[in-house]
């Protein structure tokens, strides 16, 4: 079975779930997964992991993440972005100085309301679920956080459209982004397009479409150690790596372990293999995910 992390460059038009299961049948196996959901609509990074590495997928899942979209003035629609219908259209003339001095009210921690085409449950149902049978339901203000937004292109007119790449944390909508661009810029706007250039460690750069993950499988296919290579490393030695199997603790504040930060931290054995991922928890290290022998994989 094979196990490890696969980047694709995700195609506009399939949803993240269509991408797994293509991978699922070009590598043969069912335990596929994936790390972070794109819109249909989206393009870009999207982490798949195989066999072992679907375990440690919710480590690359909380990581940042790096956009780049274009935004629409004037125009609202019914999904904040270009695959709704258009609800209202009002021309919204404003300049780039002024997007670009607006857009830095939105950097740092912010409280953002999710979309109602979003994946959040409410109630027990998705809202993207209730979207589609025509309910619309409150939704509270999540925080997030943005690191930064550049407008890197600008067209102007009755209707101008920006592009601005975005910096920002795990759980950001960058189409309710757009929306609240507009709003606070006293006006409508909708987000036209979307790429996710980068997840974490990995970028678009490295990533493969799907033709070209068929043609050389084995090649697209990123090892678990690999797949954690943002994760500060805690090598450790035979005896200790027996250990590790089992589920050791260790002690945070030892000589070994004071080193090290808040973690979480990759466990790698003495040939150089991952073997599990640890976090730091009060004075101890524990294990999050135990990488065990023949693929097999406990959580603590």
């Amino acid at each position: 079975m094979h196990s490890g992390l696969v980047v694709v460059d995700k195609p506009a038009g399939m949803t993240s779930h269509d991408v797994v299961a293509r991978v699922r049948k070009l590598y043969g196996q069912r335990r596929v997964g994936h790390a972070g959901t794109l819109d249909p609509d989206a393009t870009g990074v999207l982490l798949v992991g195989l066999g072992r590495v679907t375990r440690l997928l919710r480590f690359l899942q909380e990581t940042d993440k790096e956009y780049r979209g274009e935004v629409v003035f004037g125009v609202a629609t019914s999904t904040l972005d270009a695959a709704g219908e258009v609800l209202d259209r009002r021309p919204l003339p404003v300049t780039r100085e002024q997007i670009e001095h607006t857009a830095r009210r939105f950097v740092g921690d912010i409280d953002q309301v999710p979309p109602m085409v979003s994946a959040i449950k409410i109630g027990g149902k998705r809202l993207h679920e209730l979207a589609r049978a025509g309910e619309e339901v409150d939704r509270v203000p999540r925080p997030v956080h943005i690191s930064g937004i550049d407008v890197e292109g600008f067209v102007d007119g009755e209707y101008p459209v920006a592009t601005i790449r975005v910096e920002c944390g795990s759980g950001t909508y960058i189409r309710s982004l757009a929306a609240d661009l507009g709003a606070a810029l006293g006006g409508l706007a909708h987000l036209g397009s979307l790429r996710r250039l980068r997840v974490g460690a990995f970028t678009v750069d490295e990533a493969r479409d799907l033709d070209a993950i068929a043609d050389a499988p084995d090649a697209a296919l990123c090892s678990p150690r690999e797949a954690m290579r943002a994760l500060e490393p805690f090598v450790v030695d035979v005896d200790q790596a027996r250990a590790v199997g089992h589920g050791k603790t260790f002690p945070g504040t030892g000589a070994e372990t004071a080193r090290l930060g808040a973690g979480p931290f990759a466990v790698i054995g003495p040939d150089g293999e991952l073997l599990a991922v640890y976090e730091r928890r009060g004075a101890a290290l524990r294990p999050a995910v135990v990488v065990g022998p023949q693929g097999q994989e406990r959580e603590s």
